[in-house]
């Protein structure tokens, strides 16, 4: 690219437009041409911004120099066997941590505090009090210790929580019991009375939780999933609830999204269902570190949030 004026960018998803990155896009780039998914303008692009684009498209852009998340995951992109070698980046957000520490804090009290035996005794109009259990005693294991996971992980603990984490590689954080490999993963899912995914999605993750991964946490534990929907085998789930294993879950990311209405964790009221709305990057804020990496692209300086296409994130 020469000149922001000769600049175009595709916005491009299966699913939904992504017209809600318009307006910041043009605010930030505001001499480049935005162009969206499929009109035929959309090959002929420098610059892709997706999401979670058909595979095949990106191969198709013979003049793209730069593939853009527009979220933290990009296991949608890495899927995609046609994938440019051209560099993948992907949005960090110190905020969207954040929130993803309250939305775990708040379902790992969903299940500490018995608020899950409080909404089924609502719906029968039974009045029944029973012994509150303090942080302390309420054991919580994290898959995944990256950048959110930490976060997530050092708020849990600094309110109290015995915290254990697992992640692909070795890591030490302080208060944290921090696992890897085959063994660390088994110890953490057989010490977790609440286990939080964070994962990102790779082809060995993808269904880590099943059957038989599940069944490894105590009896009576809860799940929590913000992650991605695929690294749930949600059958398996739900006949461990039913067999009384797992007390239930709490669950904001799905296979298929929207969850369709007909789907059974709809039907399961140990089942919480949340839209994936656990943690949401303000457009601004996409918009600004798509721009910083064009401008870093030109004038060939590092780009932020590179992926590491061998470990896929």
């Amino acid at each position: 690219m020469t000149k922001d004026s000769q600049m175009r960018v595709a916005l491009i998803n299966q699913g939904p437009r992504l017209d809600f990155l318009d307006t910041r896009l043009q605010e930030v780039l505001p001499a480049a041409e935005l162009v969206h998914w499929p009109d035929p303008g959309a090959m002929e692009a420098e610059i892709a911004v997706c999401w979670n684009p058909e595979h095949g498209t990106l191969a198709r852009m013979r003049k793209l120099r730069l593939v853009h998340s527009i979220g933290a995951g990009v296991d949608n992109l890495m899927a995609d066997p046609g994938l440019p070698d051209v560099p993948v980046c992907r949005i960090r957000d110190d905020d969207l941590a954040v929130a993803m520490a309250e939305y775990c804090h708040w379902s790992v009290l969903w299940f500490q505090r018995g608020f899950d035996r409080i909404v089924a005794q609502q719906a029968a109009r039974r009045w029944d009090r029973f012994a509150q259990r303090p942080a302390a005693d309420c054991r919580v294991g994290i898959l995944g210790l990256g950048s959110i996971g930490q976060v997530v992980a050092r708020r849990l603990a600094d309110l109290g929580y015995p915290v254990s984490g697992w992640s692909r590689g070795a890591k030490s954080i302080p208060g944290i019991t921090c696992l890897h490999g085959t063994q660390g993963l088994q110890a953490v899912l057989e010490n977790a009375d609440v286990l939080i995914c964070l994962l990102p999605l790779t082809p060995s993750t993808r269904g880590l939780l099943d059957q038989a991964r599940l069944s490894q946490l105590p009896r009576g534990a809860g799940l929590v999933l913000c992650s991605r929907g695929e690294h749930l085998v949600a059958p398996d789930l739900l006949a461990l609830i039913a067999q009384g294993q797992l007390a239930g879950a709490v669950l904001d990311v799905f296979e298929q999204e929207p969850l369709p209405a007909d789907h059974p964790l709809w039907a399961e009221p140990r089942v919480l269902v949340t839209p994936h709305m656990a943690a949401l990057t303000k457009p601004r804020r996409i918009a600004e570190q798509i721009a910083e990496n064009i401008r870093r692209l030109d004038a060939r300086l590092p780009l932020l949030n590179l992926v590491d296409r061998t470990n896929g994130y």
